[in-house]
């Protein structure tokens, strides 16, 4: 699929969620590394803390974990019990060639955001086009477990 190539935050994007861009960008500036760490992603949690995640590959493709899966993990971490959630978060992909992009969660993340944080505010890519949605209308017909 073809991306637009990043050029700073797109129109519409507030203060905050171009916080979470920037931390975003920060940390694959730092860990990037092809085929390994090529995207990363900044939570923001609704008592205000920022949470961050990066793509983790392995040469046993089962052992990779995207960077929203990493981030969830420190979401909840950070939660630790306490009623605070994800309200926002915004991802960033950069290619072997260099050029950065805004996307959105795969499949597998999308289902596991909608399982913990259904109202949080994702930032999507549509053409060349950026915009929100939250997390439950990237799967639209989710099957919800019963606990």
């Amino acid at each position: 699929m073809s991306r637009p190539e990043f050029a700073g935050p797109p129109p519409g994007m507030g203060d905050e969620d171009a916080e979470l861009l920037a931390m975003a960008l920060d940390l694959l500036g730092r860990v990037y590394r092809v085929g390994r760490h090529e995207v990363a992603t900044a939570f923001r949690m609704s008592d205000g803390a920022i949470v961050t995640g990066v793509h983790v590959d392995g040469s046993a493709r089962r052992s990779a974990v995207c960077a929203e899966g990493a981030a969830s993990g420190a979401a909840i971490a950070h939660a630790a019990g306490r009623d605070v959630g994800v309200v926002a978060l915004v991802s960033v992909l950069r290619r072997p060639g260099g050029t950065e992009h805004l996307i959105e969660p795969c499949g597998v993340c999308a289902e596991l955001l909608t399982d913990y944080w259904p109202g949080a505010r994702v930032w999507v890519t549509e053409g060349d086009e950026a915009r929100t949605v939250t997390a439950a209308d990237l799967v639209p017909h989710k099957h919800v477990r019963e606990s």
